[in-house]
Formats: structure tokens, sequence, C-alpha cells
């Protein structure tokens, strides 16, 4: 049996690949894992401006790197963007896909949307407040209901080790994300996890993604917020388990 390629962890915003900790422990003997980092976070140099494009071109650089030809790729958040970027730039590169808590398309047909959601995440910033304070006060706002002890701690540490320049260059890129009219072109088999109280990726958002995307599969975590791999590592763990052992069982 040919060994199995490790699964490429693509992370949101707020934290680099050490957030995805305790989803890896739970896929431990399961399923082989990869936790990339973004230009900027945790060891990866920084790059400023950043696209979809480069992220994307990232992202094959890391199969590359690996020896594989046809990846899996995990992606939270913004995470889910790129995987989804990869998807549309490099198709015959991905195996599967596996979407958590992210979107399709960001903000307004107008950019009104995005301009306002810049101006509202940058302006504590602006006004002096520190990436340790920042967490604190927004950390709370991601989190559903009972989530794993460490979820709220894990996630506030990653905010607060975040560089600022790093988190102001990555909101500005996640705001020119819209691969909305590419879903339905989607041919890999694909994933979504969707959180019931996640108010960054809208539990209807999410279903109507899985609507589009031919062949789609969604699982809904009652109770989850948008942290769903922080939250919820056994309940993500099994759900990607199985769906690789499905298409396992395919090939």
């Amino acid at each position: 049996m040919a060994k199995q390629s490790p699964v490429i962890l693509m992370h949101g915003i707020g934290a680099g690949g050490s957030m995805f900790a305790l989803l890896e422990n739970a896929l431990a003997g399961r399923v082989p894992t990869l936790a990339w980092n973004m230009p900027g976070y945790e060891n990866a140099p920084a790059e400023d401006p950043l696209t979809f494009e480069r992220l994307a071109e990232l992202i094959i650089q890391t199969l590359d790197a690996q020896g594989i030809e046809k990846g899996d790729l995990f992606g939270h958040s913004i995470g889910g963007m790129i995987a989804q970027e990869v998807a549309a730039r490099y198709p015959d590169r991905v195996r599967s896909l596996i979407l958590s808590g992210t979107t399709s398309f960001f903000g307004s047909r107008d950019g009104s949307f995005q301009k306002a959601f810049l101006e509202a995440r940058l302006a504590p910033l602006d006004a002096g407040q520190t990436m340790p304070e920042l967490a604190e006060e927004f950390v709370p706002q991601l989190l559903g209901d009972d989530p794993n002890p460490e979820a709220g701690p894990r996630a506030r540490a990653g905010l607060s080790s975040l560089p600022q320049a790093t988190y102001r260059t990555a909101l500005k890129c996640l705001v020119t994300f819209n691969r909305r009219e590419e879903l339905g072109a989607i041919a890999a088999p694909t994933l979504l996890i969707a959180g019931e109280k996640d108010t960054n990726a809208p539990l209807k958002t999410m279903r109507k993604m899985a609507e589009v995307i031919p062949g789609a599969q969604l699982i809904e975590l009652p109770g989850v917020g948008h942290l769903a791999p922080l939250e919820r590592p056994e309940d993500v763990a099994d759900a990607v388990a199985g769906f690789l052992n499905t298409l396992a069982g395919e090939d």
C-alpha cells in the first residue's frame, strides 16, 4: 500500500499553523498532517502585499516540496479561501478539499462591506490597542457553546503573538477574495465543516456552498462557533478521517 500523503492544513487569520495542534493530536495514527504557515506567521517570511494568487502558488510549492502530485487540502477560514483558490488555479493538483468555517466570496459587490470591515477591524490598532488586548476582546466572539477548554487560551495566544503588520496584511488580502462563480466547477471531492454558531462563516452560507459544489458533503457542528478545529478537534478529526477513508476506498 502506498504511503498516505499528509493533509495540508491551512490556518485562519488569527493564528498560524500551530492552531491545528489539537486537531493533529486527534488525527494522530489515522491521518498524516502538515500544518502550513502563511507569510509572516510563525517562522514563515513575511510578504507585503499579499494576494490569493501568491498564496495558491505557495501551496503548490509546498506540495512540490513534499512530492505530492495531488494534495488533500484542509482550509479553515481564510485557509479555506486559499484552498478554493488552489482548486480554481491548479485543479489538477487537488485530490480533495476540506473547507472549514469559510466562504466563497468576501463582502459586497460594490465593495462597501469590505471597506467598512477593514475600518472596523483596524480601528482598535490604529487607536493604539496591542495585539494581546485585541485578542482578549475579540476571541470570545469567535467561540460557540462549550468549546474545548484549550480553545480560548490557544486562540488568544495565537492572536497575541501575531505581528501587527502581518495581521494588517492578511486582512487586506482577505477582503479581495471572490471565487463564488467557480464553486460549481470544483471537481475534487469536497467536505464542508460548518459551526452552527459561526457568525463569520454562517451556516446558511456554507449550506449554499455545499449545494453548488458538485457532490459536496456538509457536516454541521451544533453549538460550534468559528473555530471548529479548536473548539471540537475530535469531531473535526472524525469528519476528516471518515471523508478521506471514503476517498481511499475509491482510489
